[in-house]
């Protein structure tokens, strides 16, 4: 069977050669993975990103496709001396690479572009990305003398018409990929070698080393002594390469397993999590959890934004991936025993949300009383943005963040672990074990990126006025029951200690 290697096959190969190889020789098993809202997200992004980059170069010219067809006419044009070709096509010796922008140069060489949507040069990827290009049109004949990343600027502020030369940064990487061209050539017939072999290769795979989060797609074929839940699912292993590659090359994947000498190593939270687990206790410091709730100050307010994140900024004050709240689901508590009140806003037009988000709040949060939250972090940062896009809420901000209490600190700094939190502490994880009556399953929108592209879907996309009104109470749905969720949690914690 003869292969093709892609340049994007070539930089999933140094992530993990297995997955690339049953991309290759086992699609049914790759595709079994379907892609989640985030990963969709992520290709969307990215071709929009490339899209408004390419007018950065007005007069560009565009190749579609990845056929014979498109591979000749990039080559007509190469003769043709055409200025700048956008996703010119190359094919040779087995390898294909769609070239974002190629320029030609006053003196017959050319420069590379390659358009990314982050807004930094990553070094473990984009040099590796370009000389994979380089390689293959030098196959050609062709002179490339630069090479460059194009990304999003996190400075940018926008202010009126986007400002597409100050929108993105051009970063001349040149000497970074040709210090590795050679090295890259390769291990470009390294991989393209392992993938075109017939037999699937022995052992594990690479991401065998990694956390859970890190895994490939197809990690459960590549290594079936690997349990569902085990040593790779301690929380943040993955951050400390060591421990866990220390675990795995003497044949340990089962939490059970686990030496005490081992655990003695580990972080609190590490080592609290492997004893829940193996000893099947729930670990509760029920005085400190009194504390946390004892300093809470009535009316509680539950409070949960939903935002969307978009790469090109859409509304002025606004920079690549700020995030723009267009919801948000409020209960009040006003005293114990009372009547839980709500509150919701949802921005359903095109424009911006925040001044109308804060009038809605205002008038919803009184000046006395906690805020309560999961993930302080989160929320207070979406508070100050707001703040500095609308001065004249400064104050009501500055004195509401001075009132907010993040929930999740009390399973953060482990005051209760459970076993089957697995580790995590994000409110999906929690809110099945302390109230399992309450669940996101009959719900259509289950997690915060989906409500996120589903709001954008609805605002901005080709939905009837039927499909946009569903879409909004289904995010109605979603975005209450995430603070319904505090709430229960809350009542929960307070039954415990009292």
């Amino acid at each position: 069977m003869s292969v093709i290697l892609t340049k994007t096959d070539y930089i999933l190969y140094r992530e993990c050669a297995k997955n690339v190889w049953y991309k290759i020789h086992k699609p049914e098993v790759w595709n079994e993975s379907e892609l989640s809202e985030f990963e969709k997200a992520i290709i969307e992004t990215g071709n929009e990103v490339e899209l408004v980059a390419r007018k950065l170069f007005p007069s560009g010219f565009l190749i579609e496709g990845r056929d014979l067809e498109a591979q000749e006419k990039t080559q007509f044009l190469i003769e043709k001396k055409e200025r700048v070709l956008f996703q010119p096509i190359f094919v040779k010796d087995n390898f294909l690479a769609a070239v974002d922008i190629l320029e030609l140069q006053d003196d017959g060489s050319y420069a590379i572009y390659e358009v990314k949507s982050t807004t930094d040069v990553d070094t473990k990827k984009h040099y590796h990305d370009l000389a994979f290009q380089v390689n293959l049109l030098e196959k050609f004949g062709l002179k490339i003398k630069k090479a460059h990343v194009v990304h999003l600027n996190s400075e940018y502020i926008k202010r009126g018409e986007l400002n597409i030369s100050q929108l993105f940064k051009t970063v001349d990487v040149s000497d970074q990929v040709f210090s590795i061209k050679e090295a890259v050539a390769a291990e470009m017939e390294t991989a393209l070698t392992y993938i075109g072999q017939e037999e699937e290769p022995k052992g594990y795979c690479s991401c065998v080393y990694k956390g859970r989060s890190n895994h490939c797609s197809t990690f459960a074929y590549s290594n079936p002594k690997v349990p569902e839940y085990g040593v790779h699912d301690i929380s943040r292993i993955g951050a400390s390469r060591g421990k866990l590659q220390e675990l795995i090359d003497v044949g340990i994947f089962k939490l059970d397993d686990v030496s005490e000498e081992f655990i003695n190593k580990l972080t609190l939270p590490q080592k609290n999590q492997i004893e829940a687990y193996v000893f099947d206790r729930i670990l509760q410091d029920k005085r400190k959890i009194n504390e946390e709730l004892g300093a809470l100050v009535f009316p509680l307010y539950f409070l949960d934004y939903e935002t969307f994140p978009p790469a090109i900024p859409r509304f002025d004050g606004f920079s690549p991936y700020q995030q723009i709240p267009f919801q948000y689901s409020l209960y009040v508590l006003d005293k114990p025993g009372d009547e839980l009140k709500h509150f919701e806003f949802l921005f359903s037009e095109t424009g911006d949300p925040s001044l109308d988000l804060l009038k809605s709040l205002q008038a919803n949060i009184g000046d006395k009383g906690s805020i309560i939250v999961w993930n302080k972090k989160f929320e207070c940062k979406i508070n100050e943005e707001l703040a500095a896009r609308n001065k004249d809420f400064e104050l009501f901000i500055k004195e509401a963040n001075a009132r907010v209490y993040d929930l999740m600190d009390i399973f953060g700094n482990q005051y209760y672990v459970h076993k089957d939190f697995k580790g995590k502490i994000s409110i999906k994880n929690v809110l099945p074990v302390l109230v399992p009556e309450l669940s996101y399953k009959n719900l259509e929108i289950k997690e915060g990126g989906t409500a996120s592209q589903k709001w954008n879907e609805a605002v901005n996309g080709n939905v009837s006025p039927g499909e946009k009104q569903k879409i909004l109470d289904n995010l109605k749905a979603y975005c209450k029951l995430d603070t319904l969720a505090m709430v229960k949690i809350w009542e929960h914690l307070h039954q415990l200690v009292n």
